[in-house]
């Protein structure tokens, strides 16, 4: 119900009377009132003015189940919802949900994590009102082998979510981070249960710095926010609401072909790597070259000095800038 009334005053610039909400919603003017107040607590400004009824004074940054709701203009993704306060990783609840049958485009949300996890098991900090912290689950019916390309599609649908959002224009370093001027300002870590040589289900767990102000010492000089670099805060829901949405539309033409072929172009204009001197850090020796684009596969096209070009694929190396991160 909190979903619903939210949504009723965010839809209207004046007061909404307590009857209206209470015949809308088919519930007492009482449970009405209780749930203005819980939306109150929450950090929503609703001003109440006795014979006016409530009125929305701002669009705060809160993270609910019922902001979410009300944000969410999606098809498929986030139908089945969970949102937590503080949770260890929304990876690891979202693959207790899949274990428990929870279906495909079930999104997971947490204002807090604590042990949130990226690439090759490092920590990732993720302080409580600063970020975005979500994991998308997918119960896809393509091969195993086509399921890393998956970040591929995820770091383009949070590109476009932001730019949608803020305005900002990231850039996607291969394979699973985004950019903005050189600095990190988003991580996407896939993980996939298999069962006979099938995909069981893909979870895709999405960090994005929102609203952090300051970053660890050791990472200070490599990581951004959209908050540092507009100069304000910044609402986290729409971020989500429009990185849902391009993450459904961009989802849907990968499964047409179950490679990066329809999408291709699209991402070689968003990598930042492309036309850029990268050491290619693969244990069976490292090489230098310059990165060229994607293939349909997803793997990362590096011609190296000698003009061979190799399909690096991601999972197995690390790819970094010559002169710096990028």
């Amino acid at each position: 119900m909190k979903a619903e009334i939210l949504k009723m005053l965010k839809e209207r610039q004046g007061f909404v009377s307590g009857q209206e909400l209470s015949d809308g919603l088919g519930v007492s003017r009482t449970a009405v009132w209780k749930a203005v107040n819980q939306l109150k607590a929450e950090g929503w400004q609703i001003e109440a003015v006795r014979s006016q009824g409530y009125r929305l004074l701002g669009e705060a940054d809160v993270m609910t189940s019922s902001e979410l709701a009300t944000m969410l203009d999606t098809d498929w993704l986030g139908k089945r919802l969970a949102y937590y306060d503080e949770t260890d990783s929304t990876n690891v609840q979202a693959r207790k949900l899949a274990e428990s049958g929870a279906p495909h485009g079930t999104l997971v949300a947490a204002d807090c994590q604590t042990a949130g996890k990226g690439r090759r098991g490092r920590s990732w900090s993720s302080p409580k009102g600063t970020g975005i912290w979500m994991s998308i689950l997918l119960r896809p019916a393509f091969s195993p082998v086509c399921a890393s390309m998956l970040t591929l599609v995820a770091g383009m649908a949070v590109a476009r979510g932001i730019e949608e959002a803020c305005g900002l224009h990231p850039l996607i370093k291969w394979p699973n981070d985004l950019v903005i001027d050189g600095k990190k300002i988003c991580g996407i870590l896939t993980e996939m249960s298999t069962e006979d040589e099938e995909i069981r289900y893909v979870v895709i767990g999405i960090g994005i710095n929102v609203n952090n102000e300051e970053f660890p010492p050791e990472i200070r000089d490599k990581a951004t926010s959209l908050r540092l670099e507009l100069g304000r805060s910044v609402r986290r829901s729409p971020v989500i609401a429009e990185t849902a949405r391009a993450f459904e539309e961009y989802y849907g033409i990968f499964c047409r072909s179950c490679d990066m072929s329809g999408l291709r172009q699209m991402y070689d204009g968003l990598l930042v790597n492309r036309g850029r001197q990268v050491c290619v850090l693969d244990p069976k020796g490292s090489y230098e070259g310059q990165a060229l684009g994607i293939d349909d596969q997803g793997s990362l096209l590096v011609e190296r000095e000698d003009g061979r070009v190799s399909h690096v694929i991601s999972g197995e190396v690390s790819v970094r800038g010559i002169y710096g991160y990028v």
